[in-house]
C-alpha cells in the first residue's frame, strides 16, 4: 500500500512549512505538496488606515526583510501622493536597500543554505547548522558573524534601527545623513565588500566544482523569470522596469504599472499562498513536464533577466556565470551562486553610494498632501519582486491593498522544485534522513520568507484542524 511521508517542519527557513510525499504502492512518488501552515492578514488590516502608516505597519510583515516592504511602502505611498522625492532621499534608500540586502544574503548563505555544502547534505543533523561551520572555519565563522552585525548597525546609523525602520516616508527620507556618520560607515562597508570577495571566490572554486553535478539535477525546472531592470536592461534592486522572461529566454519589458496585464493569481484550498503566473501563457500549471504560466523571482531570475551589471566585480562574476550556465539558467541551487553575486554588487554599490557628495545633502524629503489615487510600488527583495499595490479615497485612508511577495511568486517553483527533488530521490520506498534533506534543499535555495507571503485574508481560503491522540494518531479531523 501506499504511503505519505511528511517533512515538519521544513528547517532553515524563514517561516513555517511542512512537506507531504504521496509514494504510491510501488514506493515510487505520487504526488507532492509544500502546506504553508501560518497565516498572516496585513492586506486587510491596512484597509481604513491613513495611507501614511503603512510603510510602518507593513515593515512589521517581517522582521527577516523588513527593509523590503518597508522601502516599497514607501515608493508606494509616493505615487499614491502624486510626488517625486529628492535624490538624497532616493539615494540613501538605495543605501539602506543595500545594506538590508548585505545582512539579508549573509544570514541565507552561512547560516541556511551552507551547511548542506559545507558540512554534506548527509551529515548528521546535529552538526549540519551554523554551529557545525563555526566548529570546521572558527575564522570565517566569526568573520561572517561580525560583518552580518555590522550591516545591522550600519542601517542604526543611518536610519535610527535595523529591524522595523520608520525612516522611509511618504516623499523621501526622514533624516539627512550626516558627514561624521558616513566616515563611520565607509571602513564598515568595506569590511562587508571584503567577505563578500572571499564568499564568491570559496563557493566559485570550493563548494560548486564539488557539487556539480547535485547543482544541475536537484530541484531542476524549467521555467519564466521575473525581475527588474533599467532601461538599458542593467540588473537594479531598488528602481525600474519589469521584465518577464519566458523560459525560452524572450523577454517582454513593462512598467510596474501594468503589472497586471502580465500577472494574474490563482488559489489552490490546500495552502495559504497565492500562486501568481504568467498570464499571457492563457492558464496555470504545474504539470512537471509541462508547466504553464510558471515564473519564478529571487536571484537567479535577477541574473536571467539582466543584460548586465553596474559594477565591475559583480560584472565580472555575472559574465562568469553566464558563460558556465547560459541564460536562461534553469539549475535551481545556483539560486546560491547568484546570491553570491548579488552580495558583491551591493557591497560595491554601498561603497559607491556613501562616495557619492548628494548623499549627505540635507535636501531628503519633499512636502505631501492627502488625495483620492491609487499608487502602485515595488523594491527587488533578497526573495523577489516585491509589489505594493494601494489605492486611497479624498482623506487618504487605504480602501483597497494588495501585496505580492517575492516567495509567493516562487510558490508554484518551489512545489515543482520538491516534486522534482523527490521523485528523482525515492525510489521503491527508500529514503533516509540524507535523502529528505535534499528534498529540504530544493526549498532553501529559494530563500522563501513564509511569513511575508501568507498575508491574504479573502474568505476562499480553507483551513483544516487535524486532531492527534497523545500516540500520534488521528482523532478528528475538522474542515471549513
Amino acid at each position: 500500500m501506499g504511503k505519505t511521508i511528511t517533512i515538519q517542519p521544513v528547517t532553515r527557513i524563514e517561516g513555517h512549512a511542512k512537506v507531504e510525499i504521496d509514494l504510491d504502492d510501488a514506493g515510487n512518488v505520487a504526488d507532492t505538496r509544500v502546506h504553508v501552515v501560518e497565516l498572516r492578514g496585513f492586506e486587510r488590516f491596512c484597509i481604513g488606515r491613513p495611507v501614511e502608516e503603512l510603510p510602518r505597519i507593513t515593515t512589521r510583515i517581517c522582521g527577516v526583510c523588513p527593509w523590503s516592504h518597508h522601502l516599497a511602502s514607501a515608493k508606494t505611498t509616493d505615487a499614491v501622493f502624486g510626488v517625486t522625492i529628492p535624490e538624497a532621499g532616493m539615494k540613501l534608500r538605495r543605501l539602506c536597500n543595500s545594506i538590508a540586502f548585505m545582512e539579508e544574503h549573509i544570514l541565507h548563505f552561512y547560516f541556511l543554505a551552507a551547511p548542506d555544502f559545507i558540512m554534506g547534505p548527509d551529515a548528521d543533523y546535529s552538526v549540519r547548522n551554523v554551529f557545525g561551520i563555526l566548529q570546521k572555519m572558527p575564522d570565517v565563522g566569526r568573520k561572517v558573524v561580525r560583518v552580518r552585525a555590522l550591516a545591522a548597525h550600519m542601517l542604526e546609523i543611518i536610519s535610527g534601527k535595523a529591524i522595523h525602520p520608520s525612516a522611509a516616508v511618504p516623499g523621501g527620507f526622514s533624516k539627512p545623513l550626516m558627514e561624521d556618520e558616513k566616515q563611520k560607515l565607509l571602513p564598515m562597508a568595506e569590511e562587508c565588500l571584503d567577505l563578500a570577495k572571499f564568499s564568491i571566490k570559496y563557493a566559485r572554486d570550493e563548494i560548486f566544482p564539488k557539487y556539480i553535478d547535485t547543482v544541475k539535477t536537484l530541484g531542476v525546472i524549467k521555467t519564466g523569470f521575473l525581475g527588474t531592470v533599467t532601461d538599458d536592461g542593467t540588473m537594479d534592486l531598488y528602481e525600474g522596469k519589469l521584465r518577464l522572461m519566458s523560459a525560452d529566454g524572450n523577454y517582454d519589458d513593462f512598467p510596474l504599472e501594468n503589472y497586471t496585464d502580465f500577472i494574474s493569481e490563482h488559489i489552490e484550498p490546500w495552502t495559504y499562498l497565492k500562486f501568481p503566473y504568467d498570464k499571457r501563457q492563457g492558464a496555470f500549471s504545474m504539470d512537471l513536464d509541462n508547466p504553464v504560466g510558471i515564473y519564478r523571482t529571487n536571484t537567479l531570475a535577477r541574473i536571467n533577466v539582466a543584460d548586465k551589471i553596474a559594477t565591475p566585480l559583480a560584472q565580472e562574476e555575472f559574465q562568469v556565470f553566464r558563460s558556465e550556465f547560459g541564460r536562461p539558467a534553469q539549475a535551481t541551487l545556483l539560486y546560491h551562486w547568484a546570491r553570491l553575486i548579488e552580495l558583491l554588487y551591493n557591497a560595491e554599490h554601498a561603497i559607491e553610494l556613501l562616495n557619492d557628495p548628494e548623499i549627505t545633502s540635507l535636501d531628503t524629503r519633499v512636502k505631501v498632501e492627502p488625495r483620492a489615487a491609487r499608487g502602485i510600488g515595488h523594491t527587488e527583495a533578497p526573495r523577489g519582486t516585491l509589489i505594493h499595490d494601494y489605492e486611497t479615497d479624498e482623506n487618504g485612508m487605504v480602501t483597497n491593498c494588495n501585496l505580492i511577495v517575492g516567495t509567493t511568486h516562487n510558490n508554484a517553483p518551489i512545489n515543482m522544485s520538491v516534486k522534482q527533488a523527490a521523485t528523482s530521490l525515492i525510489k521503491n520506498g527508500q529514503y533516509d534522513q540524507g535523502i529528505l534533506n535534499m528534498v529540504e534543499m530544493a526549498i532553501r535555495a529559494y530563500d522563501p520568507c513564509l511569513s511575508c507571503a501568507t498575508h491574504n485574508l479573502d474568505g476562499s481560503i480553507a483551513v483544516k484542524l487535524t486532531i492527534r491522540d497523545s500516540d500520534g494518531n488521528v482523532v478528528d479531523v475538522l474542515k471549513n
